[in-house]
């Protein structure tokens, strides 16, 4: 098992704008107040079928080293610790175990998968561990108290999705290609409430496993249906797969996939095949001039130069910054700094920006962070394009009862 630790240092100055008084009354593991250091970790797929999603850790570990270097907590420094899992959930498992009890985080910030931060839960639920930014689209994530994800379930974004290709494009031949894990499962649920709200049907729906690279049978069953869309809800590889085939077999229709699909790692692996596939998108545009959009570009290009720009990043940044974020409220809110405080604070966060997304709000009965999605297309001069702005999650599927 692969570990990497980053002691971030932070600047020496110190702000007025919180006060350390009685913060050495009560502290949870991962608090040393001594040093002013806080201890986080995570699980990251360095090995196994989806090693570029290191991207997404190293974004998050940039916007660390950019809160230190700003002094964005009043001279405390995040130390990073991750462990790779090689993208299996039992092996997520062991090292949140080990996170816990050797490391003695203070949370889980930013840990990667939909199955593996699903798996984490009845550990970190034992042990009262949060698990902050959990970089993952399960229903079960904004269920647990402990958990406070940033992303939107997966099912939310197939009703954007399909919602747009039955009233943007005006297609009626819709089918779906899902992972069969927790992130193709949630993609289905919320594809079918859509339908059965829309008193429609899909023409196919088809699962398939996260390392397939051959996606020659499913295409056929596609072009066998007549679909003139095609959603999957998968890996980037998989998606490039999943152009190469229908390409390969002459197969032509509309595609659409989720908001982390649409960066340049899928550009490399698809090359001109993905010139207008349509993408669901939580996150602002990675070409803004935000702010917050500008240092992850610029701490991006600092640290790990080699890492495409792109949307994929942006999330993993914007996950690292809601643990920033939920620091910062904690230190200035006076009370000890355990895990308990840290939730109750993060509970009180109200249309907040963080990172690429906006208007983010938690409360103690709704730990849906992320709310409305544009859609964006991939053009053939390699960028991708605002198509539809922002809007609200189809309802039916946003306000449904979470599985």
């Amino acid at each position: 098992m692969r570990r990497r630790t980053f002691v971030l240092t932070g600047a020496a100055v110190a702000s007025a704008a919180f006060s350390d008084v009685g913060f050495a009354q009560q502290v949870s593991p991962g608090i040393d107040v001594a040093s002013k250091t806080v201890t986080v970790g995570a699980f990251t797929p360095i090995t196994g079928p989806v090693p570029f999603y290191a991207i997404l850790t190293h974004a998050a570990e940039s916007c660390f080293r950019w809160s230190n270097e700003t002094n964005a907590l009043n001279g405390w420094k995040i130390k990073y610790v991750t462990y790779d899992d090689g993208y299996e959930p039992s092996r997520s498992v062991a090292v949140t175990r080990r996170l816990v009890e050797e490391d003695k985080i203070f949370a889980l910030a930013a840990p990667i998968g939909t199955a593996q931060t699903g798996a984490v839960i009845p550990y970190i639920k034992e042990v009262g561990v949060p698990m902050i930014g959990p970089i993952g689209g399960s229903s079960a994530l904004f269920a647990e108290r402990l958990s406070f994800p940033l992303l939107p379930d997966y099912g939310w974004s197939a009703a954007s999705n399909l919602d747009y290709a039955l009233n943007g494009l005006k297609l009626s031949r819709v089918a779906l290609l899902w992972e069969n894990d927790e992130l193709g499962r949630s993609a289905k649920r919320g594809f079918e409430l859509y339908l059965s709200g829309a008193k429609k049907q899909a023409i196919e729906s088809i699962p398939f496993e996260v390392r397939n690279t051959d996606f020659t049978p499913h295409i056929r069953r596609l072009a066998n249906a007549k679909a003139d869309v095609v959603i999957l809800f998968g890996s980037n590889a998989n998606l490039a797969a999943a152009l190469k085939s229908a390409d390969r077999l002459g197969f032509e229709a509309k595609w659409m996939a989720q908001f982390f699909t649409a960066d340049p790692t899928t550009r490399k692996l698809a090359g001109p095949l993905l010139d207008g596939v349509y993408f669901s998108s939580w996150l602002m545009p990675v070409t803004s001039n935000d702010a917050p959009i500008k240092s992850y570009r610029e701490s991006i290009a600092r640290y790990y130069p080699n890492d495409p720009v792109g949307v994929f990043g942006l999330n993993g940044w914007s996950n690292g910054m809601l643990f920033v974020k939920s620091f910062q409220m904690l230190l200035a809110s006076g009370k000890p700094l355990t895990r308990t405080s840290l939730i109750e604070v993060m509970e009180t966060m109200k249309n907040a920006d963080i990172g690429g997304a906006r208007g983010v709000s938690f409360s103690s009965d709704d730990h849906r962070g992320a709310r409305q999605e544009g859609i964006i297309q991939a053009d053939a001069d390699g960028g991708f394009k605002l198509v539809q702005g922002f809007r609200p999650y189809p309802a039916q599927v946003f306000d449904a009862k979470l599985a």
